[in-house]
């Protein structure tokens, strides 16, 4: 096996010390939270007999990975990640420690344990993009495709075999048994991050504000083609496939006449499917491409469902969702990669976090329609509209094909010449207005063009607002871009993140520029009608605020 294999194979990895211990502990934590799941959903129902009340519980738990999840990934790139998963686990342990008390003391009702499992999951969903984003800080690059392969899979690990060991805790020592186990695995993963001598790198720039830093993260997604491909893919893919779990209880009670047990079984096999589909994941990135892959994963899962659909036996049914947890597992991973891989580290969190809540609303979004349509045309029935859909959804790869990622360029703003400011600004001045002529030979027009419809859509992921380009009219061979930043600190966040492919798209621009010139940058400080109240005494400031301030051309 040669050097590049051996870092690109799946436990490659777990050679590195300080991935190794998180990804452990983490697996801990992965089953506390399951355990817990189990505590809480038979304490719900010895609490009442509300069917309602005893699915909300898993809703509490769920639900902030959705709700919460884009708020997480801005906080994930603001701050110190280490710190903010820190932050995060210690929510999640006081509602787990609360969780325990109460049950101790007898006092639990059901409002009380809907809002500390509700506390347990905001915890984890403020986790969760925190410490994906890391894990391109813990391992080398090449390596980082299986890292992320592996995180995944410590979470269906604990999917497979946590529900059964929380149900024989729970038939042992009761429901606070469950409650305690989940509190004590959490220490191990406070432990680690505590003794992680992360390296401290000493921030460039003031940070975004937190609303700043959500809508810069979901423009990136808007305006980065590759990245919204895969975002739509996945509702897609999420919400035909939301029909699995949703119908799975039924499944097992009216196709296969079987009870809780059958059930359990049956989430066994599934989650053992998606054991096996990350096991394999190096040998399908090797021999396929994301969108083959894709399209065999929409063929197998509907024939999957089509099969259970139709099957009348435990066998048969448990063998194909083994093989659908195989495919669904294999394919998510791809895309989890896909994004953390292509996404810079400036919004890695936020584009993470943006993916996990597509995961999340398409599949309860689709699971809530495939409930209904269960509810109107019968459970088989419905199992069979949806593997037929699932094998159609093939369709979609013609219209949005998904691109094969590379690595995103690391955070290191692109090497031109800076320019000094004259004009006393502070963070908050605002707008900026950018302006940029270029000289190009008539005969370049039309590839220019073009090419600045590329740097348009990298301008606009970075930050950039209001971008245009126009032509003179009495000097055809002169073309101006214009684009703005809200604050001076937005422009210089933005100058900041033309980073790797961005930087070759302005090189390929600039290549069909006259030799003989060079672009010429204009930054200017808006001022509408009425921003500016001067008094007579009041001097007009330009004061030179030296390199410190200076920001290289766009």
């Amino acid at each position: 096996m040669t050097e590049t294999e051996k870092s690109q194979s799946l436990l490659a990895p777990l050679g590195v010390p300080v991935f190794r211990r998180i990804w452990l502990a983490s697996l801990l934590s992965n089953f506390g939270i399951l355990i817990q799941g189990v505590g809480a959903a038979w304490s719900m129902s010895r609490l009442t007999d509300d069917i309602t009340m005893v699915a909300l519980v898993q809703t509490a738990l769920m639900f902030p990975l959705m709700l919460i999840a884009l708020p997480a990934g801005a906080i994930s790139d603001m701050f110190d990640r280490r710190l903010v998963c820190i932050g995060a686990l210690v929510v999640a342990l006081v509602g787990a420690v609360g969780l325990c008390a109460v049950t101790a003391m007898g006092l639990l009702t059901p409002p009380i344990l809907l809002a500390f499992c509700f506390v347990v999951g905001s915890g984890m969903a403020l986790f969760g993009p925190a410490w994906q984003a890391s894990v391109s800080e813990q391992v080398p690059p090449e390596a980082l495709p299986s890292a992320v392969a592996l995180a995944g899979m410590s979470y269906n690990v604990a999917r497979s075999f946590g529900p059964a060991i929380g149900g024989v805790i729970v038939a042992s020592v009761g429901a606070i048994g469950a409650f305690a186990v989940n509190a004590v695995f959490y220490l191990p993963m406070l432990a680690v991050l505590l003794l992680w001598k992360r390296r401290h790198e000493p921030p460039r720039l003031s940070p975004e504000t937190f609303w700043r830093a959500m809508v810069s993260g979901i423009r990136f997604i808007r305006y980065s083609p590759s990245h919204r491909i895969f975002i739509l893919r996945t509702v897609v893919f999420g919400l035909v496939g939301g029909v699995i779990p949703a119908l799975m209880p039924l499944i097992a009670r009216e196709l296969l006449s079987g009870g809780a047990p059958v059930y359990g079984v049956l989430l066994g096999a599934f989650g053992l499917g998606a054991l096996l589909g990350a096991v394999l994941l190096p040998w399908i990135r090797a021999r396929f491409s994301t969108e083959i892959w894709s399209r065999l994963v929409a063929m197998i899962v509907g024939a999957m469902i089509i099969c259970v659909a139709f099957s009348r036996s435990e066998a048969v049914t448990l063998a194909a969702l083994l093989v659908a947890g195989a495919a669904w597992t294999s394919i998510l991973t791809l895309f989890t990669i896909s994004i953390q891989v292509g996404a810079p580290r400036w919004v890695a969190g936020r584009a993470l976090s943006i993916f996990q809540a597509t995961i999340a609303g398409g599949v309860a979004l689709g699971a809530w329609g495939w409930g209904e349509l269960a509810d109107q045309i019968g459970v088989k029935e419905t199992l069979a509209v949806a593997g037929a859909l699932m094998i159609g959804s093939t369709l979609v790869g013609f219209v949005l094909r998904l691109p094969e990622m590379a690595v995103a360029g690391a955070n290191e703003p692109a090497n031109r010449e800076d320019h000094t400011v004259l004009l006393d600004l502070t963070l908050r001045s605002g707008p900026i207005v950018i302006t940029v002529d270029y000289d190009v030979p008539l005969a370049n027009a039309r590839a220019f063009y073009e090419a600045m419809q590329r740097v348009r859509r990298s301008r606009q992921a970075s930050g950039a607002y209001g971008w245009s380009l126009s032509r003179d009219i009495a000097d055809p061979t002169l073309w101006t871009e214009r684009f703005h930043s809200p604050t001076w600190n937005d422009y210089l966040h933005l100058s900041h993140r033309v980073v790797g492919a961005g930087v070759d798209l302005q090189d390929q621009s600039r290549s069909l520029l006259d030799p003989t010139s060079m672009p010429r940058v204009r930054r200017m400080l808006e001022r509408p009608a009425g921003s500016v109240r001067w008094k007579d005494e009041t001097p007009d400031r330009g004061v030179d605020i030296g390199p410190s301030a200076s920001a290289g051309a766009p």
